[in-house]
């Protein structure tokens, strides 16, 4: 989108930014997303400080819901004339992507909010979302805005009165808004964020969790590689076993779930049915726990294929298909390929040549990039930095790159310079395997 110059809404001093004015669910799945987390013409004003949502006209269109929503900032105190034009066009805009047949009456009728707040929860009330948890949501990102600019004492003194509403969710706000920053070209914006965020870790409740799940994850993949790579179901089960916590315990069913199979269950299942006392009753809480832990998994699995298929879906009613998949590159996982490819399959098995036609333009763009794999290029570049501190900018400055992807090269390259003579080659890759994985970490459970 151009960047254009505004006024900070405090000061009045110019400031350039990305502003979005149409939100059309239509064409770009993540417009929702992007305007209920307020992570949408975000400014961070150099003169006075002021960071925020600025105020602009907007009007938010879901064809699947018949939903057409507008918006004009009352502070704006643009006369009404002025409003009738700008949404005027703004519906346009919307009406002229559509096919004909998809041109109904909800287009001719569109709903007026008078805050930004009504036009959000008339969002979410569509999706069965209450009120509270709208107001929950607001309240953390009032949190952030006082906590960015907060000195580091005075951060502290914020988070020991806010700890409980600093959880899973208000890292994952932090997340999506320094994604829209980084988006919008705001790189100081996004590093400001990004700061924040690890600042957080230590000094907060959900953030100390985060750090020693981290921990007990590299202490996982430490112990895997040490078995190597002829792992078997018992010697998985002996680490199972023998695991110091729940964490750990955790973090083996998310490196090794596909390991923790029916014949796995039958050899945890003849331990206990050979222990007496106290041991079988620990092996038995760790199955029920394993039990549990796998289920969770699977549904996260079952989850996020879910996701990928109405991704997918959404792509294909595009008008212009391979421009909403650059959207969307970074939703494009393991499970969206699967997809893909599952859909093209289908769609060649039933003769349907239109979606063949359209499944196969996609499967060429995404294997157009991936003919130079990125990983090992990336992979070079954190090896050349001086140090973890280095490191870890290099990720935070290339947050997309950190892909499972990613993480699978550089256990292919632990394996093989294992293998080999270089000693400190090998130390040097296993402290990045071990960082770039706490990294990823630390990003899926506040992402």
């Amino acid at each position: 989108m151009p960047r254009t110059n505004v006024s900070c809404p405090n000061c009045r001093q110019p400031v350039t930014a990305d502003i979005t004015q149409l939100f059309d669910a239509g064409e770009d799945p993540s417009a929702k997303a992007t305007l209920i987390s307020g992570s949408y013409n975000f400014i961070q004003c150099p003169v006075c400080g002021y960071t925020g949502n600025l105020p602009a006209p907007i009007v938010y269109h879901d064809p699947d819901k018949e939903l057409l929503l507008t918006h004009v900032p009352p502070e704006l105190g643009l006369p009404r004339n002025d409003q009738e034009r700008l949404i005027g066009s703004l519906i346009n805009q919307v009406v002229n992507r559509l096919p004909q047949e998809k041109r109904k009456g909800y287009l001719l009728r569109p709903q007026d909010t008078l805050t930004m707040q009504g036009l959000v929860e008339r969002i979410l009330e569509e999706d069965g979302i209450t009120r509270e948890m709208i107001q929950e949501q607001q309240k953390k990102l009032n949190l952030i805005q006082r906590l960015l600019p907060a000195s580091d004492e005075a951060r502290t003194e914020i988070v020991k009165q806010e700890d409980e509403l600093i959880d899973a969710e208000f890292f994952s706000l932090i997340g999506r808004i320094a994604e829209a920053a980084m988006g919008g070209g705001d790189q100081a914006g996004a590093q400001q964020l990004a700061e924040l965020q690890q600042a957080l870790l230590p000094i907060t409740t959900f953030g100390k969790e985060v750090q020693e799940q981290s921990r007990e994850i590299e202490a996982a993949v430490a112990s895997l590689q040490d078995v190597g790579d002829k792992l078997t179901r018992d010697d998985l089960l002996n680490l199972v076993i023998n695991s110091p916590n729940d964490t750990r315990l955790r973090a083996y069913v998310s490196l090794a779930r596909p390991g923790m199979d029916y014949e796995f269950f039958r050899l945890l299942s003849e331990r206990i049915e050979r222990a007496r006392g106290d041991g079988r009753a620990r092996l038995i809480n760790i199955r029920e726990k394993l039990l549990q832990y796998t289920q969770e998994v699977d549904q996260q699995a079952a989850r996020r294929q879910a996701e990928a298929r109405q991704l997918l879906q959404s792509i294909l009613q595009a008008a212009d298909t391979i421009q909403a998949l650059e959207q969307n590159l970074g939703a494009i996982d393991e499970f969206f390929l699967q997809e893909l490819n599952a859909s093209l399959q289908t769609a060649r098995d039933q003769g349907d040549l239109e979606r063949i036609a359209k499944l196969q333009e996609m499967v060429e763009y995404v294997r157009s990039l991936s003919t130079a794999p990125p990983e090992v290029e990336f992979i070079e570049a954190l090896l050349k930095a001086q140090d973890p501190t280095a490191r870890r900018k290099l990720l935070e400055e290339n947050n997309e790159k950190v892909t499972d992807e990613l993480i699978s090269a550089l256990t292919n390259i632990v394996a093989q310079v294992d293998e080999g003579q270089d000693k400190e080659l090998a130390a040097q890759i296993k402290d990045l395997h071990r960082q770039v994985l706490r990294y990823s970490m630390e990003r899926n459970l506040v992402g």
